[in-house]
């Protein structure tokens, strides 16, 4: 009796089952319906910069009201959340894709000990978030002028 001859190991038939699986994957992950994973984590982008009076953060959040974030410090933590609700205000079958994300997120961040918490203050414009956290006044630079004296 014959034995057949084990099949050749083909790494360019293996890359391709692979890429044909991711392309799947991502597929379904693109073409999700609303109520299904649609509504997947997410935590809005941010920037901080500072200046010499404050540091400033800024996050993306199109499409949420201000009635959506929750804005807290608690032990030098400040803690932004929300929610960014799916409204569909067209039917379901209709959607071909859905990309953007849905459903609550939290973001934290440690505050300095230089941040004066008593004088935070958020705008929130056009789907940007800014908040400003202003230096307590002795963790601000101080110029001290050299007087010149003849001598």
């Amino acid at each position: 009796m014959k034995h057949p001859k084990p099949a050749r190991w083909d790494p360019f038939h293996e890359l391709s089952r692979l890429q044909e699986s991711l392309t799947r994957m991502l597929d379904e992950g693109f073409f999700r319906r609303p109520g299904e994973s649609a509504l997947s984590a997410w935590a809005p982008d941010v920037d901080i910069y500072e200046t010499a009076d404050e540091l400033v953060l800024q996050a993306d959040m199109p499409g949420l009201s201000e009635r959506d974030i929750d804005i807290r410090v608690e032990n030098n933590t400040l803690t932004i959340r929300g929610e960014r609700k799916f409204e569909a205000t067209v039917p379901e079958d209709n959607y071909l894709r859905i990309e953007r994300r849905y459903g609550s997120f939290t973001r934290s961040f440690s505050l300095p000990h230089t941040v004066d918490t008593e004088r935070i203050k958020a705008e929130y414009r056009n789907g940007v978030l800014t908040i400003r956290l202003p230096k307590r006044e002795e963790a601000r630079p101080k110029q001290i002028r050299v007087q010149v004296t003849a001598g």
